[in-house]
């Protein structure tokens, strides 16, 4: 086999992955699966109920124990 063959064979076979994944990310079937996953980075997020004010000054409960 020289690289002429070697090429056009892996161009081939590029090719035929290429449109395997089109047709994976395009099948009917699979469009409800799809709309749940692109969710997926935001369902870790939990709403913040409870926001501190910004000039809130913190508890001076605990000891100082710098002297």
């Amino acid at each position: 086999m020289d690289t002429g063959t070697i090429g056009a064979i892996s161009t081939v076979l590029v090719t035929i992955a290429f449109f395997g994944v089109c047709f994976w990310a395009f099948w009917p079937k699979l469009k409800k699966r799809f709309e749940e996953d692109e969710k997926l980075p935001f369902a870790d997020d939990e709403p913040k109920t409870k926001q501190q004010p910004v000039n809130e000054q913190p508890d001076n409960n605990q000891t100082d124990d710098r002297k």
